[in-house]
Parts: C-alpha cells; sequence; structure tokens
C-alpha cells in the first residue's frame, strides 16, 4: 500500500496554513488590542477542525503504523487541549454588545448567552463526545513530557 497521495489528490492544508498567515498579517498589527469573541469562535472552529482532520489520520495511520500513530494520537489530544482554552477563552472575553466581561459563576451555568453565541458551546460538545471515545482521561490530563507510548 502506498503511503503518498495519489497525485490527483488535492491538498488545501498549505491553503489554510497561507490563510492564517495573511489573516495574522493584516489583522493584528494594527487591530484591536483584546481578541474578539468572533475571532475565538473562529480560531476554535479552525482547531475543531484540525482536530478532526488528525482523528481521521490517527485512525488510519495507527492500524499500520503504531509509531507513527502515537504521534498522531498525541498531537490530536494537544490540539483539543488548546480547543478547550480557546472555548474557556471565548466565555472569559468581553461580550460584544455590553463589552462587559462574564463571571465565572454565569459561563459554569452551562448556557450563559442563548443563540447565536453558543454556536462554539454546541461544537465543542460535539467534539467532546468524540475525544471522550477517543482519549483517556490520563492523556487528557497528563503534562506532554514529548515521550510517546511505542
Amino acid at each position: 500500500m502506498s503511503r503518498t497521495p495519489s497525485p490527483t489528490a488535492q491538498d488545501f492544508v498549505p491553503f489554510a496554513t497561507a490563510a492564517l498567515d495573511f489573516h495574522r498579517a493584516l489583522n493584528l498589527p494594527g487591530g484591536p488590542l483584546v481578541t474578539s469573541r468572533a475571532e475565538l469562535d473562529a480560531l476554535h472552529s479552525h482547531l475543531v477542525s484540525l482536530y478532526e482532520l488528525l482523528d481521521a489520520h490517527a485512525v488510519r495511520v495507527g492500524q499500520l503504523l503504531p509509531a507513527e500513530g502515537n504521534h498522531l494520537r498525541a498531537t490530536r489530544t494537544r490540539i483539543w487541549q488548546a480547543a478547550d482554552h480557546l472555548h474557556a477563552a471565548y466565555h472569559t472575553a468581553p461580550r460584544t454588545d455590553s463589552g462587559e466581561v462574564p463571571d465565572r459563576e454565569a459561563c459554569r451555568s452551562g448556557l450563559p448567552e442563548g443563540a447565536p453565541e453558543l454556536t462554539i458551546c454546541q461544537r465543542h460538545q460535539r467534539t467532546a463526545h468524540l475525544v471522550r471515545r477517543r482519549t483517556t482521561p490520563t492523556d487528557l490530563h497528563t503534562p506532554f513530557t514529548g515521550l510517546i507510548r511505542h
């Protein structure tokens, strides 16, 4: 079985990387000092998509090459942790309409703001379900040491 993609396969990952680089170069130097909730939502969406891509690779590769699969699974876990932090950052960022920062109790209530702002929460919960099926609690809470099980 060949590990290289077919010559007709489209590789869009470089375009996604270029788009992020372009966004950073255009928007951060002269942009606001505080990250908007809309940008945090968009970044969360990007990381969740990256998580799903890495998950698909980890599942396929892990069956053929266990060592590579372990590295991909570890990467997938770290991307989820980053998405989890972005979700938390979203809920501590100032609200768009009032500029107020929600208190911790409001965020813990589960539905602090209602639709459509909760799109990030729906995406996060849907992905968290997959994370719980694919990852052990130990994997999620162990600090990364760079060591991968072989």
